[in-house]
């Protein structure tokens, strides 16, 4: 997996506080910072995509492992 620069753990929480948590994480870092987020939502990989698109961020890796699905969004 690749380096990040914070990491926001969205277990257990449905749409849409994933983006929203999220949304705030990514407001805190730098322009071209990394953050790596762990959610356990099915829905949340389209909300992910559509995040990125709507907000200019790049989303490096989406992955799923075990039920949880991680994502790394580089700030735009």
């Amino acid at each position: 997996m690749s380096d990040f620069n914070d990491e926001l753990d969205a277990s257990g929480l449905n749409c849409p506080l994933p983006i929203l948590r999220a949304k705030k994480a990514i407001n805190k870092l730098e322009s071209g910072q990394v953050l790596k987020i762990i959610a356990t939502d099915p829905g949340s990989v389209k909300d992910f995509e559509a995040f990125c698109t709507q907000t200019g961020n790049e989303l490096l890796e989406s992955s799923e492992a075990d039920g949880k699905f991680v994502f790394l969004i580089k700030k735009g």
